[in-house]
């Protein structure tokens, strides 16, 4: 009788665990804070008053509810990015796309419930350039007792890379398109906020992480940056990836990491190594030819604990550097993402569906009249299948769709380019490089089976684009340089264990493939996460019709929505 009611009781506390999620609140206040950096203090857009913001911590099946009180001077909205937002458009965050902007004095409450994801992900604005300085971590822990598919890790440290103007961000962006030029490169890359004790007064602040020997640090890497994809190493310690993008993935050793904005990775690192200081650090990977970039490298310290106290840490010896691999080594990038799978077999969506080919990559438009900052008086732009995003400006999409409002968009987004050309060769014809600026989104039924090859150009200058889309994971299929040809690429799909991410490098020149099931209804932004390209119109949304009654359909819009 004991030992039936042992089990009754053990079985109970199970259920209990499993089932007893919780509802987090929040408070972000947007704000201006005075910050120093690089010698110089600037006034940047916060939340709370933090740079980064805060970490945000929940485990699988717990609630969010975030309550952002704009109290800066420009309009704001937060993406949670990532997040499924199943049945949530309304939270999802990108200005007119699913809500209208938080304006200044204004406040709106975001609402969703996170399921089925565990890892690390991030959350930052998504109003122009705000989120150089306005995003942070959010961390997924397995709900009740269950624990992660690898060894418990002594600590784990958020590690985010960001990027850093000595200029406030909205005017560099306001001024690129006043003109019609590039932006102005970031003046350092940072991490955790900080540049690193390679740039002046800034060796002080430099972040410093205490590790003890023999113990086994979860390192959760975030690229926060806004253009910049970077490699990231740590002196003479070997990183065991274990995860990316919330998704767990099969392990494997590497001594550098390829990650690109809107990514994440998480690796393991034992400590060792012999008692002493070890830098992390981070440069560019820029990938297109002849284009400015950020040169320079961010520094964190590793430090042993030694039970010393000196500036440099055991015996006074300065850090050991770590090797990084060269800005536009390609070669080093293609090792690293073609390395990720998935844990174990998985079920790939099948059959297909929507079979869709999508061209990404930059343009010029022409300046009418005047003589822009461009090349030969142009514009620059940027877009997908040739069309150049435009925003709305008095309604988000979103609602639009929920109203049947008309005007806002069209539906006719195509499957395929208009125009098929050698995509990736030396010499484009001029004639390719204007794209047509519309707002398009392309529908899809509620269930479809969706494939979608993403095809980069050499218009302009072929890149590496990280393309993200909005309430949607998916599994990466295949990725590959040079046009895609079906015959023959089709071939090298892995239908096996693909890892599954919410943002995928497309190769510079080159093409990648993905599959998803449409099963989540709303307005879903898709883009390029280097937020130059966004700004240009590298994007458009997938509009997925509701399913079959209340649980595939799309919740009302909270009672405090924004209206423009």
């Amino acid at each position: 009788m004991a030992t039936w009611l042992f089990s009754l009781l053990l079985g109970m506390s199970v259920l209990f665990a499993c089932t007893n999620a919780e509802v987090h609140k929040h408070e972000f206040i947007i704000q201006e804070t005075p910050v120093k950096r690089l010698c110089n203090t600037h006034n940047i857009i916060t939340v709370n008053g933090q740079f980064p913001g805060p970490t945000i911590e929940v485990k699988e099946g717990d609630t969010l509810v975030i309550n952002v009180v704009n109290q800066a001077k420009y309009n704001v909205t937060i993406h949670w990015h990532g997040i499924r937002q199943k049945r949530t458009a309304w939270a999802d965050g990108p200005e007119f796309v699913t809500q209208c902007p938080v304006k200044p004095g204004e406040s709106y409450t975001y609402r969703f419930t996170i399921e089925g994801q565990e890892g690390t992900l991030w959350w930052h604005a998504h109003s122009s350039w705000l989120r150089a300085t306005v995003y942070g971590a959010l961390i997924i822990y397995p709900r009740g007792n269950n624990s992660y598919p690898f060894e418990k890790p002594s600590r784990e440290v958020p590690v985010l890379l960001g990027e850093w103007w000595n200029a406030n961000p909205i005017d560099v962006i306001n001024e690129a398109q006043r003109t019609g030029a590039a932006p102005n490169v970031s003046d350092a890359l940072t991490i955790n906020g900080q540049p690193g004790d390679l740039f002046n007064c800034s060796s002080d602040d430099t972040i410093t992480i205490p590790v003890k020997a023999g113990e086994t640090t979860l390192f959760r890497f975030i690229n926060s940056a806004l253009n910049t994809e970077m490699f990231v190493s740590i002196a003479n310690h070997k990183m065991t990836v274990v995860g990316a993008d919330a998704s767990y993935l099969k392990p494997f050793t590497t001594s550098v990491i390829m990650i690109a904005p809107g990514q994440t990775t998480d690796v393991l690192v034992t400590m060792d190594q012999a008692i002493a200081s070890y830098y992390i650090a981070a440069r560019a990977y820029a990938s297109a030819q002849g284009v400015a970039f950020d040169n320079t490298t961010t520094t964190a310290i590793l430090e042993y604990d030694c039970g010393c106290t000196t500036k440099h840490g055991p015996g006074g010896i300065p850090p050991i550097f770590p090797s990084l691999p060269a800005f536009n080594e390609t070669n080093t990038a293609t090792a690293f993402t073609t390395s990720l799978r998935s844990p174990s077999k998985v079920k790939i969506p099948d059959p297909v569906d929507e079979d869709l080919f999508f061209t990404v990559g930059l343009g010029l438009l022409n300046c009418p009249g005047k003589k822009c900052g461009g090349p030969n008086g142009t514009r620059f732009a940027a877009s997908m299948n040739n069309f150049s995003f435009v925003l709305p400006s008095e309604v988000s999409i979103l609602q639009a769709h929920q109203y049947g409002l008309e005007g806002v968009f069209t539906t006719d987004f195509p499957a395929k380019p208009l125009v098929q050309f050698d995509y990736t060769a030396q010499n484009i014809s001029q004639a390719l490089y204007q794209p047509i600026k519309s707002t398009k989104v392309y529908p899809l039924k509620f269930g479809s089976v969706v494939q979608l090859v993403l095809q980069g150009t050499n218009i302009v200058a072929g890149e590496n684009h990280p393309i993200h889309i909005h309430g949607y994971d998916f599994y990466i299929l295949a990725e590959g340089f040079g046009n895609f040809d079906p015959k023959k690429d089709t071939a090298k799909f892995n239908l096996v264990d693909p890892p599954m991410r919410n943002t995928v490098g497309v190769p510079v020149n080159g093409w990648a493939v993905i599959r998803f099931v449409a099963d989540n209804p709303g307005v879903w932004l898709m883009h390029c996460h280097l937020d130059v390209h966004i700004t240009w119109g590298l994007a458009m949304a997938f509009l997925v019709d509701n399913g079959v009654g209340e649980l595939e359909s799309l919740e009302p819009p909270p009672i405090d929505y924004p209206v423009c």
